[in-house]
């Protein structure tokens, strides 16, 4: 499994660990991704995802799942986030149908 935000698309970065002697060592630093199951309101189902907590923040930020993923830009969404905007309008267009039928 990578460790990349779903949602933000954050992931590893690098740098180095600097001693007191100023000696330095390469080191790795992990995003704090958390394994988060969010209620989808137009899908009724729960959506889980492995999201960092800032992503965690922004969602919840925006009003839940369902409208942070339909208001974000396309370009902006790593390609896991574009799967399920897509799956949400999907779902939102056969609503529209059966209410209009």
């Amino acid at each position: 499994m990578s460790r990349r935000c779903e949602i933000t698309g954050k992931g590893v970065q690098s740098g180095n660990n600097v001693s007191h002697a100023n000696n330095k060592t390469r080191r790795r630093f992990l995003p704090n991704i958390q394994d988060a199951s969010m209620m989808s309101e137009i899908l009724g189902t729960p959506i889980t995802m492995r999201v960092t907590t800032n992503g965690i923040r922004t969602i919840e930020h925006n009003g839940g799942i369902d409208a942070f993923l339909l208001n974000t830009p396309v370009r902006q969404l790593p390609v896991e986030a574009l799967a399920m905007k897509r799956r949400l309008q999907r779902a939102l267009a056969r609503k529209a149908l059966t209410a209009a039928v």
